[in-house]
C-alpha cells in the first residue's frame, strides 16, 4: 500500500541516522553560544507572504517548490522553505528591534518540493544564524567564523573549502544589474526558457541556472569587480582581512551571487567534493534590506544556513548510547519488584532495559540483542532474601548482589567495559 511507504522526498531518521543529525545540532548549538547567539525558534508554517513576498512571487522556490495550501478558516499557509524570513518577521512582530544587535541560532525541518537527489529531500533540516542590527564587516567575520568552527568540531573542516564573493552595495548591484541586462539579452537566443524569464526579472538569477548552454553563456558574463565602488570595495577588503587575521582560508569566486535584491555586499559557501554535485553544506550572506522589505526598519543583518543531512553524512559515525543494563524479572514477585528497582536505578544513571514478556532464556537472547552489558535477575528467592543475580554478559560470570549494592557493582561493570 502506497499510504504504508513515506512520501516521496521525506525519510524515517531512523536511530544511526537520528544521532548523526544530533551530534550536528548539538555541535552547532554549543558552537554558536561560545558567540553569544541565543537559540530560538519560528512556526514551521506561516502566512504565505512571509515567503512569497522576500524570496519573490516569480522566483522557482516561490513558484514552482512552496508547500502552500489554504487552512480550514481559508487562510493562505505556506510551510517554511526557509527559515530567515520567519526570524526576520519574529523580529518585526515582538518589536525586538528595540535591542540590537540580535544573535539568533535555530534548527529544523524546512519543505521545498524539488527533485529528490543524494542530501536533498522535500523535508530536510537546517541548523543557522542570523545577525541582525549590525551593519560593519566584523558582523560577517564573526558569522563566518563561526560556521567554520562547527565544520572543525565536526571533524569535517578539511574537507570543506570557504567559497567568497562581494555584491557590493546597491548602488553597485544596480550597476551591474544593468551591465547583465546588457550582456545576457545580447545571447537572448542562447539561453534556457527559464533564463530568459529571469532576464527580464533579476538577471542574476542565470547565474544559478544548471543547464549546461545557461553555464556556457555565463562563463563569459561580464565579471561583478568591474561594477564595485570604492565604498563595496573597502567593505570586502575588510571582511577579507578580518579571515585573514583569523586564518580561515578561502577561494574567490566571482560567480558566487545572491539573486534577490535585499542581498549586499559578501556571499559564502562552505563546499565539498566529497558529495558529488550537491557540494555546498553551508551557505549565506549579508541581506540588508530584508527587515525592511518585509514591513520593518531598515536593519542590516547577516547570517548563513547549514543542511543537517548533508553535514550528517561527512561527519564520522557518533558513538552509540551507553550499553544497557537487562532487568529480567520472574515470576509475579519478580514483576512487581522490578518496576520500582528499574527506576530506582535509572535515578543513578544507568539505562536500564525491563523485558515485559517471555521466559529466562528469551529475556537473555534480547539483552544480547541490544548489546547489555550485564543483567540483573529478580526473582522470588533472591527478593526475599534482598539480593539479586548479576551476570556479566562479556565474561558470563554470575554472582549475588545485595540490592543496595546493585549500582555500585553496575558502576564497576560498566568501567570495566570502558577500560576493555
Amino acid at each position: 500500500m502506497r499510504a504504508l511507504q513515506p512520501v516521496r522526498g521525506t525519510q524515517d531518521l531512523l536511530p544511526e541516522v537520528a544521532r548523526r543529525h544530533r551530534r550536528v545540532v548539538e555541535t552547532a548549538r554549543g558552537a554558536a553560544e561560545l558567540y553569544g547567539f541565543a537559540e530560538m525558534a519560528t512556526p514551521i508554517f506561516e502566512f504565505t507572504e512571509v515567503f512569497a513576498r522576500p524570496i519573490g512571487e516569480h522566483t522557482d522556490i516561490v513558484a514552482k517548490e512552496m508547500y502552500t495550501f489554504n487552512d480550514r478558516g481559508g487562510e493562505e499557509i505556506t510551510l517554511r522553505p526557509e527559515n530567515t524570513a520567519g526570524v526576520v518577521r519574529s523580529v518585526i512582530s515582538n518589536g525586538l528591534a528595540q535591542s540590537l544587535p540580535l544573535k539568533f541560532f535555530y534548527s529544523g525541518p524546512m519543505f521545498r518540493y524539488e527533485r529528490p537527489q543524494k542530501g536533498r529531500f522535500r523535508q530536510f533540516h537546517q541548523v543557522g544564524v542570523e545577525l541582525i542590527g549590525a551593519a560593519q564587516p566584523q558582523a560577517d567575520i564573526e558569522v563566518i567564523a563561526l560556521g567554520r568552527r562547527i565544520l572543525d568540531m565536526l571533524g569535517i573542516g578539511e574537507r570543506v573549502v570557504l567559497e567568497l564573493n562581494t555584491l557590493g552595495n546597491s548602488k553597485s548591484r544596480a550597476a551591474y544589474r544593468e551591465a547583465l541586462v546588457a550582456y545576457f539579452s545580447a545571447r537572448a537566443t542562447e539561453l534556457s526558457e527559464d533564463s530568459r524569464r529571469r532576464l527580464e526579472r533579476n538577471p542574476l538569477r542565470i547565474f544559478d541556472s544548471k543547464e549546461e548552454t545557461d553555464q556556457i553563456v555565463v562563463r563569459d558574463a561580464p565579471p561583478f569587480g568591474d561594477y564595485l565602488n570604492s565604498e563595496s570595495c573597502h567593505f570586502f577588503d575588510q571582511v577579507r582581512a578580518g579571515l585573514d587575521r583569523l586564518s580561515i582560508g578561502y577561494r574567490p569566486n566571482p560567480r558566487l551571487v545572491r539573486g534577490l535584491d535585499y542581498y549586499t555586499h559578501t556571499a559564502f559557501e562552505f563546499v565539498t567534493t566529497d558529495l558529488g554535485a550537491q557540494g555546498t553544506v553551508m551557505g549565506g550572506g549579508r541581506y540588508d534590506g530584508l527587515v525592511e522589505l518585509m514591513g520593518g526598519p531598515a536593519l542590516p543583518g547577516v547570517g548563513w544556513a547549514a543542511g543537517i543531512e548533508r553535514l550528517a553524512m561527512l561527519i564520522a559515525a557518533p558513538p552509540p548510547p551507553p550499553s544497557p543494563v537487562a532487568l529480567v524479572p520472574i515470576g509475579e514477585v519478580g514483576e512487581t519488584a522490578a518496576l520500582k528497582l528499574a527506576e530506582d536505578l535509572r535515578a543513578c544513571g544507568f539505562t536500564i532495559d525491563l523485558g515485559y514478556s517471555g521466559n529466562l532464556a528469551r529475556r537473555l537472547r534480547r539483552a544480547n540483542r541490544i548489546d547489555a552489558f550485564a543483567a540483573i535477575l529478580l526473582g522470588e528467592d533472591e527478593l526475599a532474601r534482598g539480593v539479586a543475580s548479576l551476570r556479566n554478559l562479556g565474561s558470563g560470570e554470575q554472582t549475588e548482589v545485595a540490592l543496595a549494592e546493585l549500582p555500585a557493582r553496575l558502576k564497576a561493570l560498566a568501567d570495566e567495559q570502558i577500560l576493555f
